[in-house]
C-alpha cells in the first residue's frame, strides 16, 4: 500500500481550509462557546498554525534573499493587522482591549524571519543574539499565537533535517502555549490547543517538493487578509460592530 505524501502547496491548502473553518466558527459562534460543534470546528482550525510555522522555516532556508523575505512578510503583517482587527472586531489600537489578540499571527511570523536572519549573520555576537530573542518575545507576546509563532519557526529552522527534534519543538512549545491559554484565557480552549499536534502526521508526510499548482505564492499571502475582510463584513452584517473573540 503506497504511503500518503503531501507537497508544500497541498499542505498550505490544507492550512487555508482549516483556517477558514476556524474563523467561520468564530463568526457563527462568537466567544468561547463550549458546545460540541464549535469546539470541533476550532479543533480543525488547530491544523493551520503548525503548518504555517513549518513553511516559514522552510522559506527561510530556500529564499535567495532573507531580507526581502522579511520585508514581504512584514508588509503583509501590516495589512493583515487591519484585516484581523476588522474581521474579529479587535480594536485597531494595540494599546486598548484585552491582553492577547492585539494583531494577527503574521506579525510574530515576520519577526521570526528577522530573528532567524540575525542568527544567520556571523557578524552578530552571541550577546546581541540572546538580547534579540528577549526583545522579540516581549514585542510579540500579545499577538495572535503570542511568542509561540515567533519561536516555533525559529527552532524548526535550527533543527531542520532532524524530524525528532522538530517534533520535540512542537511538543514543548504547544505545551507552553496551552498552559498560558489555560491560565489567562480558558481551561477548555487551553486544552484544545493540543489539537495542533494533529498536524504532525501531515507534516511528517511532507515529501519536500513544492508541488505543481496554478496557485502562485501570492495567493497564500493575499488570502489571509482577504478572507478576514469578508469575515468582518459578515460580522457587522450579522451582529453589528461587536467582537467575535472575547
Amino acid at each position: 500500500m503506497p504511503t500518503l505524501k503531501f507537497n508544500a502547496n497541498q499542505l498550505k491548502l490544507i492550512a487555508i481550509v482549516a483556517m477558514t473553518i476556524d474563523h467561520l466558527a468564530w463568526l457563527i459562534f462568537p466567544g468561547l462557546v463550549k458546545e460540541p460543534l464549535p469546539v470541533f470546528l476550532h479543533l480543525i482550525g488547530r491544523l493551520t498554525a503548525p503548518i504555517m510555522w513549518y513553511f516559514i522555516a522552510e522559506g527561510c532556508f530556500y529564499t535567495k534573499d532573507i531580507t526581502k523575505y522579511f520585508w514581504r512578510l512584514f508588509g503583509f503583517a501590516l495589512v493583515s493587522h487591519f484585516a484581523f482587527c476588522f474581521g474579529l472586531g479587535v480594536p485597531f489600537n494595540v494599546m486598548t482591549g484585552s491582553l492577547f489578540n492585539k494583531t494577527s499571527v503574521l506579525f510574530p511570523l515576520a519577526m521570526s524571519v528577522l530573528l532567524i536572519a540575525i542568527f544567520k549573520n556571523a557578524r552578530v555576537g552571541n550577546g546581541l543574539k540572546i538580547a534579540s530573542i528577549i526583545f522579540f518575545c516581549v514585542l510579540t507576546f500579545t499577538a495572535d499565537w503570542s511568542n509561540i509563532a515567533l519561536m516555533m519557526p525559529f527552532f524548526l529552522y535550527q533543527h531542520r533535517g532532524d524530524k525528532k527534534k522538530q517534533v520535540q519543538d512542537y511538543l514543548i512549545w504547544i505545551s507552553v502555549y496551552a498552559m498560558v491559554y489555560t491560565l489567562f484565557i480558558d481551561r477548555l480552549y487551553g486544552l484544545l490547543q493540543f489539537g495542533t499536534l494533529l498536524s504532525l502526521p501531515l507534516l511528517m508526510a511532507y515529501d519536500g517538493n513544492k508541488g505543481s499548482s496554478h496557485l502562485s505564492k501570492w495567493f497564500f499571502y493575499l488570502y489571509f487578509p482577504a478572507h478576514l475582510f469578508v469575515i468582518g463584513i459578515l460580522r457587522i452584517w450579522l451582529y453589528g460592530d461587536v467582537p467575535l473573540v472575547f
